[in-house]
């Protein structure tokens, strides 16, 4: 059984309430009828329910019938969500009259739902753009505590089981933060050893990737990477956490012994830290393409609940493999 169906297989057991925010999105529909059919998390879809409805019944999406839909123009807890949107922007000068009218947004509506209790996660972006689904998170939800970054993270399944965890990779920020601080680096560093506790479970042994390895080449760029090293310890004591460490370093047992002899870390990563996103989003491209892995993510990673982000290109198949991601992040572990 690879990850994700291992994943899948979790999230049955978990039974998380999953809000699908664009719910008359074809694709979301279609992805809606295979969890309902497989029971890997319960939906809740946002919409017209007779437009929702009609769109199912007209592709013979039998399960739909078992989510539940909320519709933002006649919904019961209307004010009491426009009262937990106020609370959430005190002192950012939205008025009531604006905080109704957010209300009737789908995307903020979703995250209301998530803040009040009433779902456990979010999947979007199958028709919006990124912004538009992180901002209401942002506002409202808001990040875990001790934490102020959102970044990116992807589970690489590399076929090569002498890399990484039998072949398992997770690596970040390769979606979200362009030239994170060492303050910042740090946060994503302890927010990717959640996540692969939670997502992969295994026991994160966390690379913090440069040019250079304990000190073999002398830049400002290595130095950010070794104070977030340090800073990532102080945050998160125990965590089995190494670097600087150049790439090869970091995974192949042989270059990891050599460059950097004594460390836990190196030669055995099964995460790896990236020292700002273009160098991140390029690697994993590059391997996921040159080397046939399999990609699967970005997962957001840093916000208080499970909140994750589609590309607008996105399948059927990848939308249900985020709402099995999302509700085991919603899990106790996360």
């Amino acid at each position: 059984m690879n990850i994700l169906d291992q994943m899948k297989e979790n999230a049955r057991k978990l039974d998380k309430r999953i809000v699908l925010p664009e719910g008359s999105e074809a694709r979301t529909l279609e992805a809606a009828n295979e969890i309902l059919d497989k029971g890997i998390a319960r939906v809740i879809l946002v919409g017209d329910p007779v437009e929702i409805k009609q769109l199912a019944a007209g592709k013979g999406l039998a399960h739909v019938e078992k989510a539940t839909i909320v519709d933002p123009a006649r919904h019961e807890k209307r004010e009491l969500y426009v009262d937990l949107l106020m609370k959430a922007r005190e002192g950012k000068g939205l008025t009531r009259e604006a905080a109704a009218d957010l209300v009737l947004n789908p995307l903020y509506l979703a995250v209301l739902m998530i803040k009040n209790g009433d779902a456990d996660g979010e999947v979007a972006g199958a028709r919006n753009a990124t912004g538009d689904v992180l901002r209401p998170a942002l506002q409202v939800v808001k990040t875990r505590p001790g934490i102020s970054v959102v970044s990116g993270a992807f589970l690489l399944l590399t076929g090569k089981p002498e890399f990484g965890e039998n072949g398992l990779i997770v690596c970040a920020d390769c979606a979200v933060m362009p030239n994170p601080t060492a303050e910042e680096l740090a946060q994503i560093a302890v927010s990717t050893a959640s996540t692969a506790r939670a997502l992969a479970g295994i026991e994160p042994r966390v690379a913090m990737l440069s040019f250079s390895t304990k000190g073999s080449a002398r830049h400002p760029l290595a130095d950010k990477v070794i104070k977030a090293t340090a800073l990532a310890r102080e945050m998160m004591p125990g965590l089995n956490i190494d670097g600087e460490l150049q790439a090869d370093a970091a995974i192949v047992p042989s270059v990891g012994e050599s460059k950097a002899p004594g460390s836990p870390v190196a030669g055995r990563a099964n995460v790896l830290v990236f020292p700002n996103l273009e160098v991140g989003n390029i690697a994993y491209k590059l391997v996921q393409r040159i080397a046939g892995a399999e990609a699967v993510g970005p997962v957001l990673q840093g916000m208080a609940a499970p909140i994750n982000d589609l590309s607008r290109g996105c399948s059927v198949s990848d939308i249900v493999n985020l709402v099995a991601i999302t509700a085991n992040q919603a899990s106790n572990s996360y």
